[in-house]
């Protein structure tokens, strides 16, 4: 009985730490952006450097594993967003909803463009992005089918653009009125020609 417990023991360690790891990291990257020490945060999570990168090899896979602990908001808005019976307006949130996820952390959205283009089996980051650009193409193609949308636009264009719009946020060089502009401009480029609002 006594071997068990022993043979528990490190798995609950091995738990705590990986808890303590992605606490910090959520608190450096909300903090000092996605470009952060990740010396510092190992430091405030308790544990030396090489166990940060036992449980997560590299920053991008720390970024991926922070991601998936906040995605529940972004389900919850994706669950409101459902319930819309206008296509045009359901993408239009859909959008709304991914610049708010993306600008979570300054400096996120670049990390995310380059694992959407580079499609590398490796990056942890590719299977996030991979199953974002899926959905945004669902919102378009129920668009298109609407005749809301220009045809030749897919998901990984607006997926694209709501990496642009929360890197414009994150950096504050546009205010409130220069993003509105930025969005009617998307807006105009992707909805079909003579498309009422």
């Amino acid at each position: 009985m006594s071997g068990g417990q022993q043979a528990r023991k490190p798995r609950a360690d091995v738990l705590r730490n990986r808890a303590a790891l992605l606490d910090a990291a959520q608190h450096h990257f909300l903090r000092y952006g996605v470009g952060t020490s990740l010396e510092a945060v190992a430091k405030e999570a308790g544990v030396g450097p090489a166990t940060l990168y036992r449980h997560f090899p590299t920053r991008e896979a720390l970024l991926a594993a922070v991601l998936q602990t906040r995605s529940d908001e972004l389900m919850a808005r994706r669950a409101e967003i459902a319930g819309i019976d206008d296509a045009a307006e359901r993408l239009r949130q859909w959008l709304r909803a991914l610049e708010e996820y993306f600008s979570a952390f300054s400096g996120l959205p670049e990390p995310l463009m380059v694992a959407a283009k580079a499609q590398e089996p490796g990056n942890p980051l590719t299977l996030p992005c991979d199953m974002l650009i899926a959905t945004t193409d669902e919102y378009v193609k129920a668009a298109q089918y609407a005749g809301r949308a220009r045809p030749s636009v897919t998901g990984f264009d607006l997926f694209l653009a709501a990496c642009s719009v929360a890197w414009l946020m994150g950096t504050g060089a546009a205010d409130e009125e220069s993003l509105g502009r930025l969005r009617d401009l998307i807006e105009s480029g992707y909805r079909r020609p003579g498309d009422a609002e």
